[in-house]
């Protein structure tokens, strides 16, 4: 990497660093991309949803990149609150993931007849999926932030815009990709495996936020 550091200009590697770092930083799977996944084979609003999820990444990539992103790691009321309320909503919502293991419906998700969440719930999910999760801040503001500050104003801008389109592809690819394999989930194993995984992933994310805080 160094060698081909100096074939680049500097704004041009920092747009290269800030591309694999945000990559690196998105591709976990995480109870924001579970639930586009998890959306993306019901072939409900996916492409809407990567677009609130990207849009999200990038107002916050942008916000840890002008030096906002120390001043929210340091207030201790803001991050416990966030770490309650996100464990909290992403168990009951584990909950619902769990309830449908043992009661699979992978019925046409394509028929008319099928109950569909409404715009307003998809949104409101996806908003609480992404703002109430402490990690999505501490990955996005803190990490990407505390990264970029270290650069001049140029490259900071470049470094940034190579985390903002790291984003970009990740999430639209997943929408992407989840429509692909619709197919298979739409069987009643397959839909037992994806509600048993989301269910997974949202307990794991919610056991680590509650007991971070808890250790604290």
């Amino acid at each position: 990497m160094s060698k081909l550091s100096s074939f680049l200009s500097p704004d041009l590697w920092a747009g290269l660093e800030g591309f694999l770092l945000g990559g690196g930083l998105i591709i976990a799977i995480g109870a924001q991309n579970a639930y586009l996944i998890r959306q993306g084979v019901r072939g409900e609003r996916v492409y809407f949803i990567a677009t609130l999820c990207f849009l999200s990444d990038a107002v916050l990539m942008v916000i840890g990149a002008a030096g906002v992103g120390a001043v929210i790691a340091s207030d201790e009321l803001l991050r416990s609150v966030a770490a309650w309320g996100g464990g909290f909503f992403l168990i009951v919502y584990g909950l619902k993931s769990a309830f449908a293991v043992f009661n699979p419906n992978p019925m046409d998700w394509e028929d008319d007849m099928v109950k569909r969440q409404t715009l307003w719930n998809i949104t409101l999910t996806t908003i609480a999926l992404t703002y109430l999760n402490p990690h999505v801040y501490l990955d996005t503001v803190v990490l990407v932030g505390g990264v970029a500050a270290q650069y001049d104003l140029h490259s900071r801008l470049s470094f940034t815009a190579g985390a903002i389109v790291a984003s970009f592809i990740w999430f639209y690819g997943l929408a992407f990709g989840a429509i692909q394999v619709a197919h298979f989930f739409r069987s009643q194993r397959g839909a037992q495996l994806l509600d048993g995984t989301v269910c997974l992933v949202m307990w794991t994310v919610a056991f680590s936020l509650i007991t971070g805080r808890l250790n604290q």
